[in-house]
């Protein structure tokens, strides 16, 4: 109970919870839309982003390095839809293509800075933290930045909600009722690149995508209606930071953010194990049915 009262504790709980709670429906739309991996892709995708705005401006400002992440993340999804509409690749070639070769380029670019005197007057220390977060060391402005984007986030899906749920499910029928379909597919990316943009410093370039996947994943198990899911995930992924943070202050050297995961990863596979749609569930319907014949 001590620990509940840490105002550090109650610091790094509120940021991860309340950037759970946008991630999980945002990530719900992408995983709807048969694009869960976009999110993955991005993620990688950032942390050239954040080494070319140290780069530039040889500061380790948050709010800097957030806009160089958010404009590689932008970069890259419209880099991976135009190969996939201009190629013959497959939409899943494409992700790792771009998924590993932008996350290559920004190792390469961090070894560079590191061997280069131009840049040995300025701090590096730090940057390693957004390939993998740093919870544990989130501040007041960090909770701060998260508060004001999942505001304006969770606004825009609250506002093209209907709009958005149409889109994802049958963009074509959208198209011909007269949605603003060229609208939403800007409007989409730009919900996933804001909710990867400040999540960077809590669980890292590379497991943010797991926040956007896993609590839809769970949710899922539970519903067939979409807004219940979008519920449920929220839940889910507040639940799991809540867990994942208490603890990694409970035990000494366990991380925050892949604790948070872990416990995202535990609340899927009961899900799965026992939800309404769960293998158990599932295995039941069959017997009741006679098996597996016709």
């Amino acid at each position: 109970m001590d620990i509940l009262a840490n105002y550090t504790f109650q610091i790094i709980a509120f940021g991860t919870a309340l950037l759970a709670a946008v991630a999980a429906p945002v990530g719900a739309l992408s995983v709807y839309k048969g694009q869960s991996l976009i999110g993955d892709a991005i993620g990688h995708a950032t942390f050239p982003g954040i080494v070319l705005a140290y780069m530039a401006f040889s500061t380790r400002n948050p709010a800097i390095l957030l806009l160089g992440a958010t404009a590689a993340a932008a970069v890259t999804f419209f880099a991976i839809q135009a190969a996939h509409e201009n190629s013959r690749v497959g939409l899943n070639a494409n992700l790792a293509i771009f998924l590993s070769g932008f996350f290559g380029l920004g190792m390469v670019l961090k070894s560079y800075i590191q061997g280069n005197p131009a840049y040995r007057g300025a701090s590096q220390a730090g940057l390693e933290t957004y390939i993998f977060g740093q919870a544990a060391y989130m501040l007041e402005s960090d909770v701060l930045l998260i508060a004001i984007v999942a505001a304006l986030v969770l606004t825009l899906f609250i506002l093209f909600y209907k709009e958005l749920k149409v889109f994802v499910f049958d963009a074509e029928y959208a198209q011909a009722v007269g949605l603003p379909v060229r609208l939403l597919n800007i409007l989409l990316p730009l919900l996933t690149i804001a909710v990867i943009g400040i999540g960077l410093k809590a669980v890292g370039s590379i497991l943010i995508s797991s926040f956007l996947i896993i609590p839809c994943v769970a949710a899922s198990q539970w519903s067939n209606n979409f807004s219940r899911v979008l519920l449920l995930s929220g839940l889910f992924g507040i639940v799991a930071a809540l867990l994942g943070t208490y603890v990694s202050t409970v035990e000494q050297g366990m991380s925050t953010g892949p604790s948070i995961i872990l416990a995202a990863c535990a609340i899927a596979f009961f899900s799965m194990l026992l939800g309404k749609h769960g293998l158990r569930r599932a295995r039941k319907r069959r017997s009741e049915n006679g098996g597996d014949a016709p």
